[in-house]
């Protein structure tokens, strides 16, 4: 989402900036509301009526979801009623619905499974690991430093300084400067980010956060490469391995230890942490509207799922709903 809006000459500031900032930096004490997130992805993309405020550019897909029971979710509906149908939309960060699929950065995902009693279970990620930002107030700080001026023209100085004094904007940002063009959605692996629970019926709590790794593998493309690529390739690209492949979606839950925070989606979990399968996303159809008025609250899940104490994943329901509301209206 934010990629390009951080120019080059950012990282090695950056790197020296995650070695000598205090780590006792705090955001901006004003409590940040979740429609100032829609006003500003408005102000840094353009009004863009009727379209998703973040992720406006994406593609509908559908598909099946095969789980796989296992012991650290025992009891779970999203895992005891076999198949279940999936919808799907895959898309790229920003406000703007012609943005240039070249463009390397941010590839987000929305997949919304639907269980036999009608209830609905979501999962919302992005191709970075890490938030830009440890809340709602650093991150719409961080935001802050990229609006033009009356000129047009943004301050790189501002934020570099926000940076300095912010050490979890900079893992993210650090993503942002060395990420490339994903060649397909079906090659991108996706990142929940944020951390939740599942409780049994005995009570016991498994804490998780989930990633979803693609069965055709990770693949990016260089600059040289991506520059012949068409401003629009990842709908063709996408319905063409439909088409000779299977592509597939494989729902890993990392279990998290005691001390791995809940509520900040800057910090990244050990790498070592056991993950397990949820389940398998076969997916079958790509393009049309189907999921056009679809809301991807991942605040959304089925029985015995819930959200931890994250005050950014707690901020995405209130602005997905503003956002939801907008589109419908046509604004």
């Amino acid at each position: 989402m934010i990629h390009n809006l951080i120019t080059p000459s950012l990282t090695a500031f950056i790197l020296i900036a995650g070695a000598t900032a205090t780590s006792n930096a705090v955001a901006n004490e004003n409590k940040i509301q979740a429609n100032d997130f829609v006003e500003i992805f408005v102000k840094l993309g353009g009004k863009h009526p009727g379209y998703r405020k973040a992720h406006a550019k994406g593609l509908c897909a559908s598909g099946t979801f095969l789980p796989a029971p296992n012991k650290h979710f025992q009891g779970s509906a999203l895992l005891s009623n076999g198949e279940l149908p999936v919808s799907m939309r895959f898309s790229l960060g920003g406000s703007n619905p012609t943005s240039d699929e070249k463009a390397p950065g941010t590839r987000g995902m929305g997949m919304q499974i639907e269980l036999p009693n009608g209830s609905l279970h979501t999962f919302t990620g992005n191709n970075f690991p890490v938030f830009a930002g440890k809340d709602p107030e650093t991150f719409h700080g961080f935001l802050s430093t990229l609006l033009p001026d009356e000129n047009g023209k943004s301050d790189s100085a501002k934020t570099i300084a926000f940076i300095q004094k912010h050490p979890s904007v900079q893992a993210n940002a650090m993503w942002n400067q060395t990420a490339k063009t994903p060649a397909s959605y079906a090659n991108t692996e996706f990142f929940g980010i944020h951390t939740f629970y599942f409780e049994q019926s005995n009570g016991h709590k498994t804490k998780f956060r989930w990633n979803i790794k693609p069965s055709l593998g990770v693949k990016t493309m260089e600059k040289a490469e991506a520059a012949n690529k068409p401003t629009e390739f990842l709908a063709d690209t996408f319905a063409q391995q439909l088409k000779n492949e299977t592509v597939r979606f494989t729902i890993m839950a990392s279990l998290g230890e005691a001390e791995d925070s809940d509520i900040d989606p800057s910090q990244q979990w050990p790498s070592e942490r056991p993950q397990v399968a949820l389940g398998t996303v076969t997916v079958t159809t790509s393009g049309g509207g189907a999921c056009k008025n679809t809301n991807f609250d991942p605040n959304i899940m089925s029985a015995g799922f819930m959200p931890s104490a994250d005050p950014v994943l707690k901020i995405r329901s209130q602005a997905y709903a503003i956002s939801f509301g907008k589109r419908l209206s046509g604004q």
